[in-house]
């Protein structure tokens, strides 16, 4: 029942954003000026591996798709992230974060997401995320959100809300023509 909730909860919100989407000027903003540093985290991706804040350094830029196994959008874009992901420039990499899994023992939706990721072929990483990232994922509005993060850990001015995978490789192709 708590999902059922949590669930309703990110619903309600994504039709609070889509009703009000437009009203922000995205012209008024530096879409390369940092807002703030990633939350420090120490967590694990879907397959077991320990995830840092050191993944950021790897590449130029980090694209971060947040999502949820409950989310259409989300599942329907998945496909082609996973697409794009296999053909990143060397400066970018893709990652997930599965906003709704509790913890580390949340088999159930672990097992989903990893359904939902195989069934589009998506071999990027996806974190699971731990009370370290508690605060941040509030934040979040609605999903999917895709975030950019430079190799220094700044979460970068530009944030989407929806399922836009053009606008994430304008913002990327943009990013590394500066």
């Amino acid at each position: 029942m708590n999902k059922f909730f949590k669930m309703l909860s990110f619903i309600t919100m994504f039709l609070m954003i889509a009703l009000t989407a437009g009203c922000e000027d995205s012209a008024a903003s530096d879409s390369t000026k940092p807002l703030k540093k990633f939350p420090t985290f120490n967590s694990k991706d879907l397959a077991g591996n320990q995830i840092t804040n050191d993944i950021f350094a790897k590449k130029k830029l980090t694209v971060v798709n947040i999502w949820g196994t409950f989310c259409p959008p989300c599942i329907a874009e998945m496909p082609e992230l996973a697409q794009w992901s296999e053909k990143m420039s060397n400066d970018v990499q893709l990652i997930g974060i599965v906003c709704d899994v509790n913890d580390f023992n949340d088999v159930e939706t672990i097992n989903e997401a990893k359904k939902i990721l195989g069934d589009s072929n998506a071999k990027f990483v996806n974190i699971i995320p731990n009370s370290e990232f508690e605060n941040f994922l509030s934040e979040i509005e609605a999903v999917p959100t895709t975030i950019f993060v430079d190799g220094s850990g700044n979460i970068l001015n530009k944030k989407i809300v929806g399922a836009d995978v053009d606008g994430y490789k304008d913002f990327v192709k943009d990013f590394l023509n500066e």
